[in-house]
């Protein structure tokens, strides 16, 4: 399909860039976890700046940072969805809500061991 045929293809994207970045706004705003996320990215990247990280380690952060965010925006997803399916506990509903829970604590346990991994070095030759 070429897209210049398709008239209204322009404003799709347009629109699809509007919702997503409502959709990372809203998390921003509504969002306890986010918002700590957001905190620890600022001071990660930070502290990249200070200790002058290599470019490997930067795309390592970013990659870190990125799909934590996107991870935690997925988990919120699914809760919302779950709560407005049901209010009265269901063990599907609760499995489905820890489960996502879960695969955000993974990758946040992976990306602080990254960190570590990244920046104790540096601390430790800045402190000696």
């Amino acid at each position: 399909m070429d897209l210049d045929a398709d008239r209204g293809g322009k404003h799709r994207v347009a629109s699809s860039f509007k919702f997503g970045f409502q959709g990372i706004a809203s998390a921003a705003a509504r969002e306890r976890n986010m918002q700590i996320h957001i905190v620890i990215s600022v001071l990660v990247l930070v502290a990249g700046l200070v200790f002058s990280i290599s470019k490997y380690e930067w795309i390592t952060i970013l990659l870190c940072i990125g799909g934590m965010i996107a991870l935690e925006m997925l988990n919120t997803a699914i809760e919302r969805t779950v709560d407005m399916y049901t209010k009265e506990f269901h063990p599907l509903a609760k499995q489905a809500k820890d489960i996502a829970a879960g695969a955000v604590l993974i990758f946040a346990i992976i990306s602080v061991i990254i960190g570590l991994i990244i920046f104790i070095p540096r601390i430790l030759a800045l402190v000696n």
